[in-house]
């Protein structure tokens, strides 16, 4: 049994924005999973924006949603820990 982390963002610009999954990371355990989800909600450096300025980091049922207000746009990630069946 495997656990995952991953990684969904937003890509593009404009209204031609759309999600698109970036990174995934294996884990043997649940804890794990869980404590590496935390850290890249306040450390993992997303596409956009290029130049960010603050970062709000929203925890849910499964993961964390963040969001991450640049110097002109406000872009944001979602981080999903995941059990492999």
């Amino acid at each position: 049994m495997s656990w995952w982390v991953v990684v969904e963002e937003q890509r593009g610009s404009g209204d031609g924005r759309n999600w698109s999954l970036s990174e995934t990371f294996r884990y043997d355990d649940q804890a794990t999973a869980e404590a590496e989800a935390l850290r890249l909600a306040r450390e993992y450096e997303p596409a956009h924006p290029w130049s960010p300025k603050a970062r709000k980091v929203l925890r849910g049922p499964g993961g964390y949603l963040v969001i991450v207000e640049g110097q002109m746009s406000r872009f944001h990630f979602r981080l999903s820990v995941l059990e492999e069946i």
